[in-house]
């Protein structure tokens, strides 16, 4: 089953660099197993808009099935790993 963390994101918002370098950790941990997608929101907004990202960051969790769960906000590294482990990674 492929797993798929979605991290909808812009430059201009400040909590979500607080998130970066949360996500970039993970992404070295998860490799092979897990794939990271930068979702830029002004550059991406159909995007955004089929995943009903109303504000930011927020982060999807989705695997084969579809999404197993949605952030909003900054998230801390155990709910997310907790969340990729329920999708199946």
């Amino acid at each position: 089953m492929s797993v798929t963390l979605k991290d909808f994101y812009a430059d201009w918002c400040g909590p979500c660099k607080t998130q970066d370098p949360i996500l970039e950790e993970m992404e070295d941990d998860w490799e092979g197993d897990v794939e990271f997608e930068k979702i830029d929101v002004d550059e991406h907004q159909d995007v955004a808009n089929e995943y009903q990202v109303r504000s930011i960051p927020t982060i999807v969790v989705e695997n084969d099935d579809g999404v197993v769960e949605r952030f909003v906000g900054v998230t801390q590294r155990d709910d997310l790993e907790d969340a990729l482990e329920e999708a199946g990674a």
